[in-house]
C-alpha cells in the first residue's frame, strides 16, 4: 500500500486559498475589486456579494465605480463597505457609488506588511498543522504493518517535499503582495 498525499494537498489549496483571500483584503491604494470580494449585502432576504448585485469596475486608478442593479440597495452597500473598515471612502451620487482608495504612506505600508507577514505564519503553521497530522498517519501505517520502515522514510521525504512546495507558493504569494504595497 501507498501513502495519498491528496488529503494534504486538498488542505494545501485551502490554506493558499485562504491566505490569498486575506491578501486581497488589504488594500495597497490602488483600486482593487478584488478588495470587495469578502463583503456581503442583505438583498432580498439574503446575504449577496457586492459583484452579484451590482457592476464593480475601475474608474481611475485610485477609485471603483459600483453601479447597484437595483438603486434601493445604493445606501446598504455604501453602509457595508464603510463598516468593513477597509480604510475606503465613499461617495455617492446619480451614477452610482465611487469608493476611494487613498494613497497609503510609509507608515501604513509598513503596517501592511507587518500584517501580512503575520497572515503568512498562520498560513504556515497551518502548513505545520497538517503536516504533522500526516505524519502521524504515515507513522501509524507504517507501525500498523501497511508498510515498511524503507516506504516510511520515503514517505516522509515525499511528505517533506510537499511541504516545502507549498511554503515555496506561500512565500512567492507574500513577496509579490509585498511588492505591491511598497510599490516596487
Amino acid at each position: 500500500m501507498s501513502y495519498d498525499f491528496t488529503k494534504f494537498k486538498e488542505e494545501k489549496e485551502k490554506i493558499i486559498n485562504y491566505l490569498s483571500s486575506e491578501y486581497r483584503s488589504i488594500q495597497t491604494g490602488t483600486a482593487s475589486p478584488q478588495v470587495l470580494d469578502l463583503l456581503s449585502v442583505d438583498s432580498y432576504g439574503s446575504k449577496m456579494s457586492i459583484s452579484h448585485i451590482a457592476s464593480v469596475g475601475v474608474e481611475t486608478p485610485a477609485n471603483l465605480l459600483i453601479v447597484p442593479y437595483d438603486k434601493s440597495l445604493l445606501k446598504e452597500i455604501e453602509k457595508v463597505i464603510n463598516e468593513a473598515d477597509l480604510g475606503l471612502s465613499t461617495s455617492s451620487d446619480s451614477t452610482g457609488l465611487r469608493v476611494f482608495f487613498p494613497k497609503p504612506t510609509t507608515e501604513s505600508r509598513q503596517k501592511m506588511v507587518k500584517l501580512i507577514k503575520e497572515k503568512l505564519e498562520e498560513a504556515r503553521v497551518k502548513v505545520r498543522n497538517v503536516r504533522e497530522d500526516s505524519k502521524k498517519e504515515i507513522e501509524k501505517a507504517s507501525k500498523d504493518g501497511e508498510f515498511g520502515k524503507d516506504e516510511e522514510t520515503r514517505y516522509l521525504e515525499e511528505l517533506q517535499e510537499v511541504v516545502n512546495e507549498a511554503n515555496r507558493e506561500l512565500e512567492d504569494m507574500y513577496n509579490k503582495k509585498e511588492k505591491d504595497i511598497l510599490g516596487e
